[in-house]
């Protein structure tokens, strides 16, 4: 089992910066992969960014996150971190703090979530 504490959420202004932290506990030997999803009102949940928990460091950025966010992790305190800049409007959503656990690149794995974040980004 693996436990997920987000933090870091809150309402900015467009071209603002925000940083999210996603906190794991538990089973964490066995999370392969963590990331940031988010969901805005009457659409469907999203990648954000995700990035490997252990060994060499690799990242994924969905398009609408390029350039403007930063994934990054802290392998001591268990804690991966999301920079925001650039906020845009569109940005507004909850965002999830989200652990593949188990074999993520050969498909075998379960997700696990955080309780999610809210950002609102005003025009």
């Amino acid at each position: 089992q693996v436990q997920l504490v987000e933090s870091g959420g809150g309402l900015v202004q467009a071209g603002g910066s925000l940083r999210l932290s996603c906190a794991a506990s538990g089973n964490i030997p066995s999370i392969n992969v963590m990331g940031w999803y988010r969901q805005a009102p009457g659409k469907q949940r999203e990648l954000v960014a995700i990035i490997t928990f252990t060994g060499s460091k690799s990242t994924h950025y969905a398009d609408p996150v390029l350039g403007r966010f930063d994934i990054f992790r802290d392998i001591a305190k268990n804690t991966v971190y999301l920079q925001m800049d650039s906020l845009k409007p569109e940005d507004t959503a909850v965002y999830y703090c989200n652990a593949k656990v188990g074999q993520y690149f050969r498909g075998a794995y379960s997700d696990y979530w955080g309780q999610g974040t809210q950002v609102t980004v005003s025009s």
